[in-house]
């Protein structure tokens, strides 16, 4: 059940430009803390490192213990424009000092900047700007919006088609539409009116014609015209995989063509992480709703749909609201960020840097093609390599954690590995990495691969 030991471990100190480790891994000092989480939170907040966070800045992390490490997980794809931005801290310590901490839907000035601005940066069409507070709130929402449509068309147009292995949060309607099988046996009887069909990734679905879409709703029987709506995440980040092209303009085809909205879910791809402000960009093609979350806001809990009107306007005042919509410190928060986000150019920022974090992932991976199967990814600041039992597609896990907890003791901070089976080393820093520090992680990636994988 432990994924990560608590034995602190001696290791090499290390000591340069933006990484610094001159203690045990875990720290010694640090265990009282951690082992009094243990007993008060559930076993499922263990999924971590046991490395006390204590501040951040820029794209790195520190410990309370003299530990510094270059950040590659955002938090987990939070923290677009960096931790402790100044400008983000005084926009809330500003909305703070105004004594205004909550106001439900009531209306106050700084929502209305951010709908407006969330308005500007959506394609044109989509209109309508809803704020909440998780990116599964946020798909929920969607999903809701998705089947109300539907009904206006025709009874029993109720259908979400979504993809095998997403992931798009952990409430009841997200998990429904979720395609890994595990993480839903919790429900029991599943939801017949949702059908999930296979994710044109490339390698673990070697078919990426949009064929097999069309074949797999027939297989499921399930009739086109009940479908309502396709949600798929803009990359599926058990990868990061990305649709082909062709494949995501012909479901945007498919979709007009049957009367069922497409979603697409951003909430980890949005707001510059792929090298466009938004995923979908890619396709070049435009959804009916967006789910946005994660790097909306850069650090507070903070979350959005994008539609176009006659769809987010649905449903009569007061009865489509969320608690904290548009809670003040956190729009303050997000204001700054999207600020921040054009101001420093990140979005490109992620696309120049992109390029030089894929080749340098493909580079590790040839020299051991064996046990790393792929490098997922090719656009912007998001990459992953899958790890694999030697000469198969069969996920190793265990590869992949040596890996992750080799790089945190060498100062290269990362969350735990996703993927189907945990077999995905994922790489996602802030947008506002330098290069230096960005190759300086990917020759520590290269080390602790080297001693790995060998």
């Amino acid at each position: 059940m432990e994924r990560y030991s608590m034995k602190p471990v001696s290791v090499p100190h290390v000591n340069t430009k933006h990484r610094r480790i001159s203690t045990p891994i875990p720290v010694p000092e640090s265990l009282p803390i951690l082992e009094s989480l243990r007993k008060y939170e559930p076993v499922s907040m263990r999924g971590q490192a046991p490395i006390l966070w204590d501040h951040g800045e820029g794209f790195n992390v520190f410990d309370a213990y003299g530990n510094k490490w270059i950040d590659w997980s955002s938090g987990v794809l939070i923290t677009g424009s960096g931790h402790g931005h100044p400008k983000m801290l005084k926009a809330m310590k500003d909305a703070i000092d105004k004594k205004l901490l909550t106001t439900y839907c009531f209306p106050h000035s700084g929502r209305e900047k951010l709908v407006k601005m969330l308005y500007e940066k959506a394609p044109r069409g989509l209109d309508k700007v809803f704020l909440l507070s998780t990116g599964a709130e946020a798909t929920e929402n969607a999903i809701k919006l998705a089947r109300t449509w539907g009904r206006k068309i025709k009874d029993g147009k109720k259908i979400i088609v979504s993809y095998q292995n997403a992931f798009h949060g952990r409430t009841l309607g997200a998990q429904l539409a979720g395609g890994m099988p595990k993480l839903k046996s919790w429900i029991g009887d599943l939801d017949p009116s949702f059908a999930q069909v296979p994710f044109p990734d490339g390698y673990k679905n070697e078919n990426c014609s949009f064929s097999l879409f069309e074949e797999s709703l027939k297989k499921q029987d399930v009739n086109p015209d009940d479908v309502a709506g396709v949600i798929s995440e803009t990359y599926q980040g058990v990868g990061p995989d990305f649709m082909p092209v062709e494949y995501a303009q012909s479901l945007r085809k498919w979709c007009d063509k049957r009367g069922a909205l497409l979603i697409f879910d951003e909430v980890q791809s949005g707001f510059g992480r792929t090298g466009k402000y938004w995923g979908f960009e890619h396709y070049r093609i435009v959804p009916d709703l967006i789910a946005c979350g994660k790097g909306i806001s850069g650090a507070m809990p903070l979350s959005a749909v994008i539609g176009r009107t006659e769809i987010m306007d649905l449903y009569a005042p007061g009865s489509m609201t969320s608690t904290h919509s548009g809670n003040p410190i956190c729009v303050a928060c997000a204001v700054a960020n999207l600020e921040i986000i054009d101001e420093e150019k990140l979005v490109e920022n992620s696309a120049r840097l992109g390029k030089i974090l894929y080749d340098g992932c493909v580079k590790i991976q040839e020299k051991y093609p064996q046990v790393l199967g792929r490098v997922c990814g090719g656009k912007g600041l998001v990459a992953g390599i899958l790890t694999v039992k030697k000469g198969t597609k069969e996920p190793n896990p265990e590869l992949a954690m040596k890996i992750n907890e080799s790089a945190i003791r060498k100062g290269l901070m990362m969350f735990a590995p996703v993927g189907i089976a945990g077999e995905c080393v994922k790489i996602s820093p802030p947008l506002c990495i330098t290069e230096e520090a960005l190759r300086e992680g990917l020759a520590v990636l290269e080390e602790v691969c080297d001693e790995n994988c060998g």
